[in-house]
């Protein structure tokens, strides 16, 4: 049988995690490591300052201690599974909010794939965008988001996985229902338009504290060929956008070793 290691940032608790479970028992076994609280915009943080220990909640099913979602995936593979047993797939999610544009590099959700892809993993991170909070989540649901991820990882069990080595796969979810999707749409990271949300406030011995809030979704036109996961999911598709963990700006190699060698000359 298949096998599959899920994980979160929202804890292990959320309805976004319990949703993607519910989707994928038919398709494999399930594996669950999942924060204990809330770890979301954690990154690609790795805990290495305190220990953390598995919880057992249910039937391979375990919560970290105070772990993050990278903790979560390195250390399920490194401990839960055997060395000639490894999963299939590496999910993260259902997330609540969006994972689009520059966000992906703040994103627990999608750091945790990254921590599969790094591993050798295949992995998928998947997230339900929603409007500014997510008050309207609970109504919602994710019907769309476990027909879309069934569907994926049904292909992915007979096809393959569709990227090569060190490419995740970064999935988000109109606020639709599935009748009112428009289907899947292949797209890029678009660019975030970020904003001041930090709020001040005291307490009652009069000391500030901040809030960092979070900020509208708004977004900067950016040309090109293929569309954005903002403007795919906007008009209502379900936008799948190849990730790679190659950071390098292959386009600005050339200019910078002009550069440099102009610094050489002039020292």
């Amino acid at each position: 049988m298949r096998e599959i290691l899920i994980t979160n940032d929202d804890g292990y608790e959320s309805a976004g995690l319990h949703a993607l479970i519910e989707a994928l028992n038919p398709l494999a076994h399930i594996t669950v490591v999942a924060p204990t609280i809330e770890k979301s915009a954690s990154g690609h943080s790795l805990t290495l300052t305190r220990p953390l220990r598995f919880i057992e909640v249910d039937d391979d099913f375990f919560k970290l201690d105070d772990g993050t979602p990278t903790d979560c995936i390195f250390l399920a593979l490194n401990k839960l599974y055997a060395e000639d047993k490894r999963p299939d797939l590496v999910i993260s999610g259902i997330n609540r909010g969006a994972n689009m544009g520059e966000d992906i590099t703040y994103s627990g959700t999608v750091a945790a794939a990254m921590e599969g892809v790094l591993q050798g993993i295949p992995a998928i991170a998947i997230s339900q965008v929603c409007e500014g909070a997510c008050e309207g989540i609970e109504d919602l649901g994710y019907a769309l988001a476990q027909e879309s991820i069934a569907q994926i990882v049904e292909r992915i069990f007979a096809e393959g996985f569709p990227l090569p080595e060190r490419h995740l796969l970064n999935i988000n979810v109109p606020p639709l229902l599935p009748a009112q999707s428009r289907g899947l749409r292949t797209t890029r990271a678009g660019r975030r338009a970020y904003g001041n949300n930090a709020e001040v406030h005291r307490n009652p011995r009069g000391v500030e504290y901040y809030w960092i809030g979070l900020p509208r979704l708004d977004w900067i036109d950016t040309p090109g060929t293929l569309p954005t996961d903002f403007e795919a999911v906007d008009a209502g598709y379900v936008s799948l956008t190849p990730v790679q963990l190659d950071l390098t700006a292959y386009k600005e190699v050339e200019r910078l070793e002009q550069w440099a060698k102009e610094l050489e000359i002039r020292n």
